[in-house]
């Protein structure tokens, strides 16, 4: 599972990327995209959360011309959705999606509260779990269960790292591992340092028999 740290990509989080490679990622909101760094995946939020009702999309649309010309393509694109809100998300699908399949790149579709499976869009390669907190919580497992690459917003913390790691998310991303305080920061350590761990155990099971695989992802 890749814990990408949104918007941030400090020496901290250039140590743990070098340390722990293929674990850690950028997510780049419109205006925040860095880089990008060949030893670190990255994706493309729209920034919708966090803008609300200012949102427009010509940032969004500039960071996409950005990634263009990068060098280095996005894990995927967060399609601009509305928080919270099932029909007005459906609507910003049809309006922008035709914008951001130009680029080429899988396109992630924002569930929200109130969603089922059948609201997901055929052509969406990735499941972005949005919405209210408590909804999120409440469905992150079936959405896992039901899609090959999940995605999970906002994850903050070393219990809801594991949570999604044992639900099999893709990817998760967070602004309060580097915002937060030191507790947050040894957590996300942790979370790097025993899943390596549990990455290891299982190509010497593999290789040596001995032992039962478990999910690595």
């Amino acid at each position: 599972m890749v814990v990408m740290l949104a918007n941030n990509t400090g020496i901290r989080v250039g140590y743990l990327a070098g340390k722990f490679p293929g674990l850690i990622g950028h997510l780049f909101s419109p205006g925040a995209q860095r880089g990008p760094f060949p030893f670190c995946n990255y994706a493309f939020d729209n920034g919708v959360f966090a803008k609300g009702g200012d949102w427009t999309p010509e940032p969004w649309i500039k960071m996409l011309e950005w990634g263009k010309l990068s060098g280095q393509s996005p894990l995927w694109n967060l399609v601009p959705d509305a928080v919270g809100d099932r029909d007005a998300t459906l609507r910003k699908w049809d309006e922008f999606s035709p914008i951001a399949r130009r680029y080429g790149w899988p396109l992630a579709f924002a569930v929200q509260d109130g969603m089922t499976e059948s609201d997901v869009p055929a052509d969406a390669s990735v499941v972005f779990v949005g919405g209210s907190t408590e909804w999120k919580w409440a469905t992150y497992r079936d959405w896992c269960a039901a899609f090959p690459r999940v995605h999970v917003g906002r994850v903050n913390t070393y219990r809801r790292l594991f949570d999604c790691y044992d639900a099999g998310a893709e990817s998760t991303d967070g602004t309060g591992f580097t915002r937060g305080d030191q507790v947050q920061w040894r957590g996300l350590c942790a979370f790097c340092e025993e899943t390596t761990g549990m990455r290891k155990r299982v190509v010497q099971e593999n290789l040596f028999g001995g032992g039962h695989a478990v999910r690595v992802s």
